[in-house]
């Protein structure tokens, strides 16, 4: 399998938490910012806004542990793909690059791996954004009855072990197919070959992507109810920009975030939930407006 690249950006294999090899691509000057990516994507959904804020920033963007190019460890318990460990992953790439401290934007899966970032690492986020996401103890308390159907794939992958593997890979193709086509706005968004990209490496990886999906279900959940309780937030700007899940589902998404983020902007978008392959232009200004909060 060819995985695409970024054009202009060079690319490297840097170890992660355990010495996991992540895949990296980096290029531009200037302060570091890190864009992680989705579920069922690789770095590559960041190809037009990486380049934009490469003018400018020094823009790292990695495949996640289990997705695309980069390793894909053996479950092995819940912190294998806890979101903890994911976030580890990034702060020890920002170390290998010589980066102490650097913004981080995250679209979906890697959201959540942001928002670990910043409350496990809140001297190393200068400022943190948030696409189309809520934090996992949200996400998993504004789902209700039949509504949660828009979510169906959260409860499959959160079943043990073994059973939600073997049924994915049985239909891998038409399973990672079905939400790229349903969360495409009009069905334009990816060109032919960059949508088998996403199937293909999806393919490659049900077992990894299961055990994300598995941790968010449990250990993420626990993490998230233990610093609810600790009254832990967020310390840097944040910025969430979404589709307005809330008025489908009957939640304030504002009100949610906020709880998590005192110093936060939300703002919601006309894209669907590919919004930075969908809208790159209206992403790059979120993230350049975002990083001109920060006073360090």
């Amino acid at each position: 399998m060819t995985t695409p690249t970024i054009d202009g950006f060079r690319y490297q294999t840097l170890p992660g938490a355990g010495g996991v090899e992540l895949n990296v691509a980096v290029a531009g000057a200037g302060p570091a910012v890190v864009l992680l990516h989705g579920f069922p994507q690789t770095h590559y959904m960041w190809r037009d806004v990486a380049a934009d804020l490469a003018e400018d920033h020094t823009v790292i963007v990695p495949d996640l542990r289990g997705y695309g190019a980069s390793g894909k460890p053996p479950e092995n318990g819940p912190h294998t793909y806890s979101k903890r460990t994911m976030a580890e992953d990034i702060v020890q790439v920002a170390d290998r690059l010589g980066h102490e401290r650097f913004g981080l934007i995250g679209h979906d899966r890697g959201a959540l791996v942001g928002v670990r970032a910043g409350l496990d690492h809140p001297d190393r986020i200068r400022y943190l954004g948030v696409l189309d996401v809520l934090p996992t103890l949200d996400t998993w308390e504004v789902l209700h009855g039949v509504d949660a159907k828009v979510a169906w794939h959260l409860y499959l992958m959160a079943q043990p072990a073994g059973l939600p593997e073997k049924m994915i890979a049985a239909v891998a193709d038409e399973f990672f197919a079905s939400f790229l086509d349903a969360w495409d706005t009009d069905g334009s968004t990816f060109a032919p070959e960059v949508r088998q990209h996403y199937i293909d490496s999806s393919v490659g990886a049900v077992d990894s992507i299961v055990a994300d999906y598995r941790a968010s279900a449990s250990i993420d959940l626990t993490m998230d109810r233990e610093d609810r309780q600790a009254g832990l937030t967020l310390t840097m700007p944040v910025g969430v920009i979404s589709q307005d899940w809330g008025a489908r589902l009957g939640f304030d998404a504002a009100a949610l975030w906020r709880a998590w983020a005192p110093d936060l902007t939300y703002e919601p978008i006309s894209a669907g939930h590919f919004m930075a392959e969908e809208q790159p232009g209206e992403i790059a200004r979120f993230v350049r407006e975002l990083a001109t909060r920060c006073t360090i």
